[in-house]
């Protein structure tokens, strides 16, 4: 019985395996068989459609010669295109793998945002289409106070209007101009506003701190000290020659009013200065004009009309004061730098701050120039110039020499 089912066991397991081994190669047979009989079906769909594609084109009527030129026309805007997307791939290609660009310098944000030249004019379109707008080859319109005169003050200049012609005061003016700049000022020589309540219409109704008290307020300016912020057109030129700078004879005065040191220096010195002006509530350019003096209508936040290394003395006046933005001081100072000559001099005259900031805003400021102090008056402002003791705000005045290297 034992033998019995040994052998039993061994038949089994031998004719189990001879049943799996001819049972697995049909299966490999039928995959075989498949995948032949899907290349016969994918090759005889081909040449179906060969035999479609041939036989549309046996049949199909031949192109006209316009339909010739047609898919010419088309295969080279075909061709074109492809060589477009190709540039463009490339120049992607060529813009990712390169670094960025570096950012703007900061100085020239900066100078952007002040905007001294075009940018200042764009930046206040609806003042600036008023101004622009009027009839060419004609005469400009006279609104020089409404608008000119605001545009100048927010730093665009020069002015575009280029087409038409500018008001100018009666020719029998000139007839009456002075040869003596210390002479009273012709009213003539004034282009008054018109048909304008409370708007003065002589010399006599501007007040005369102003400086058009000519024979009067303006003889004595620059001759007599009243304190130790005074500093005299004599006493300049004394220091001028005791710190070997030279002799005075071209200078610039910066917001000179009616340009009174100009005329002083040019009696005492035979000095040629040029006045920088606004008519900003009086007609300063005019007056100037008026006592011989050259007077350049222009902003503040500009970069001065004169050639590197030419002035002898550069002066800020009045109109120099905190009211100016510090960056834009800041490049008023360096453009007087660079208008300077070697051992020029730098007259800031009384100049007006908080008494918090003048040391470490302004005097640092101008310390940061190198220049040599000749001169350094700081006083009380409602001492020195009268009125609002509660501000606490002073005076400065300096004069300060180029280095010579």
């Amino acid at each position: 019985m034992r033998k019995t089912g040994v052998t039993s066991a061994s038949t089994g397991t031998a004719a189990g395996g001879g049943t799996g081994r001819p049972g697995g190669g049909g299966s490999l047979n039928l995959s075989v068989r498949l995948n032949v009989l899907l290349l016969l079906s994918v090759v005889a769909t081909n040449l179906v459609s060969l035999y479609h594609l041939s036989l549309r084109a046996a049949t199909a009527p031949p192109l006209l010669p316009q339909q010739h030129q047609l898919q010419q026309d088309e295969l080279a805007l075909i061709r074109q295109l492809d060589a477009i997307r190709a540039g463009v791939s490339q120049l992607s290609h060529l813009r990712s793998s390169s670094p960025p660009p570096p950012p703007p310098p900061p100085e020239l944000l900066l100078y952007s945002r002040l905007a001294p030249v075009a940018s200042a004019c764009s930046a206040h379109p609806d003042l600036l289409h008023r101004y622009m707008s009027y009839t060419p080859f004609s005469p400009c319109p006279d609104d020089a106070l409404s608008l000119a005169e605001p545009l100048l003050l927010r730093g665009c200049h020069p002015l575009p209007r280029r087409r038409c012609f500018s008001p100018t005061a009666p020719a029998s003016a000139s007839k009456l101009l002075p040869t003596d700049p210390f002479s009273p000022l012709p009213d003539s020589a004034v282009r008054w506003p018109k048909d304008e309540a409370g708007k003065c219409k002589s010399f006599s109704c501007l007040p005369p701190s102003l400086g058009f008290d000519v024979p009067r307020t303006e003889a004595a300016r620059f001759l007599r000290a009243r304190d130790a912020l005074d500093l005299t057109a004599p006493q300049l030129l004394r220091l001028a020659s005791l710190s070997r700078a030279g002799p005075i004879r071209l200078g610039l005065d910066v917001g000179g009013g009616t340009g009174t040191l100009a005329a002083r220096l040019k009696r005492l010195a035979n000095a040629t200065v040029v006045t920088t002006t606004m008519d900003l509530g009086a007609p300063y350019s005019e007056a100037a004009a008026a006592r011989g003096v050259v007077p350049l209508h222009a902003p503040l936040q500009q970069r001065f009309p004169v050639g590197d290394g030419t002035m002898d003395v550069v002066r800020a006046g009045h109109a120099v004061n905190r009211w100016i933005p510090v960056a834009a001081l800041e490049f008023l100072w360096y453009d007087a730098d660079r208008a300077l000559r070697p051992g020029g001099l730098l007259w800031v005259d009384h100049f007006w701050c908080r008494r918090s900031d003048m040391e470490g805003v302004y005097a640092a400021m101008l310390r940061r120039l190198g220049y040599k102090t000749i001169k350094w008056a700081v006083g009380d402002k409602s001492v020195a110039g009268g009125g609002n003791r509660g501000k606490d705000e002073v005076y400065l005045t300096a004069l300060l020499q180029k280095p010579f290297n």
